[in-house]
């Protein structure tokens, strides 16, 4: 799994990724999650040498397999380098998964599955909504795992 944002969605990015590879509820084995928003090398190498709108959109490419999961943060489901890399995640064949405010944005379009927050502002609001939310999702996924082990 891989999961990107910038700003208050990077760390709700590490948040789940913590989760996944740590533990939530259940001591499992570790899961494979990466936050794309952690290595400042890529992030300035990539930033300057190409776009910031390219920074998490060649770690998709560089990381990425078919069947893996790419899971987009943007409040307003419209930031550049989120969009950039879920269209990355798709030509892969990544499965793709949105946290958004209400309408999902650009980021709507280029999703399997769009969880998009019932308000579009004030982001502290979608944002309470997407912690309640990926919680909710990291409780699934190891409930699943653990019932296989």
């Amino acid at each position: 799994m891989l999961l990107f944002g910038n700003g208050g969605s990077a760390a709700d990015a590490q948040h789940i990724a913590g989760e996944l590879v740590g533990r939530f509820l259940f001591d499992r084995a570790p899961l494979r999650a990466q936050a794309l928003n952690t290595d400042t090398s890529i992030l300035t190498c990539v930033g300057n040498d190409y776009s910031f709108e390219q920074v998490f959109s060649r770690q998709v490419e560089a990381n990425g397999r078919k069947g893996d999961v790419a899971i987009g943060l943007s409040t307003s489901g419209n930031s550049p380098n989120v969009v950039a890399a879920l269209a990355a995640a798709r030509k892969i064949g990544m499965k793709t998964i949105a946290f958004t405010g209400a309408g999902g944005g650009r980021c709507a379009e280029l999703v399997d599955v769009l969880l998009d927050a019932p308000v579009a502002s004030p982001t502290a609001r979608v944002q309470e909504c997407h912690v309640v939310t990926y919680h909710i999702l990291c409780e699934l996924v190891e409930s699943a795992v653990c019932a296989h082990e």
